[in-house]
């Protein structure tokens, strides 16, 4: 099964999707806005087009593990998604995930509007990928 990946952002939201297996995910193009419905209903029609039957957003944490300051807009986003879709949605510690996508886009030296336009896909790729690696 499919599974969609979202790093929510307050002006862009970034996608990704994992293969069948869930071996690895492919980002996909970000989302500019930070509309809850008009993001919820971007993600339920990329769930569909993609045939994905899961959807696994990643949920702001603090270092110590408590709630981050967007974690209540993230689960009314969650909660947007599940009405839209119908699909099942996982919150996932998304900690650190902007972080190592910024070092792996320094490793790969991707630098100004190029770094910009990617970051918000590589995090939701990250954070998907970790959740699937978590299910092996």
């Amino acid at each position: 099964m499919k599974s969609l990946g979202i790093d929510f952002g307050d002006s862009r939201t970034g996608f990704a999707v994992s293969d069948e297996l869930g071996f690895g995910a492919a980002t996909l193009p970000c989302l500019q806005s930070g509309s809850i419905s008009k993001i919820a209903a971007h993600a339920a029609a990329l769930a569909e087009e993609r045939g994905a039957g899961e959807i696994v957003l990643g949920y702001p944490k603090n270092m110590d593990g408590t709630p981050g300051i967007r974690a209540a807009r993230t689960e009314e986003l969650a909660e947007k998604i599940r009405e839209v879709s119908g699909l099942p949605v996982i919150l996932w510690d998304e900690r650190l995930t902007t972080v190592s996508a910024h070092r792996l886009m320094n490793v790969t030296n991707v630098r100004g509007k190029k770094r910009k336009a990617a970051v918000d896909s590589i995090s939701a790729a990250i954070i998907l990928e970790s959740y699937l690696d978590s299910k092996k």
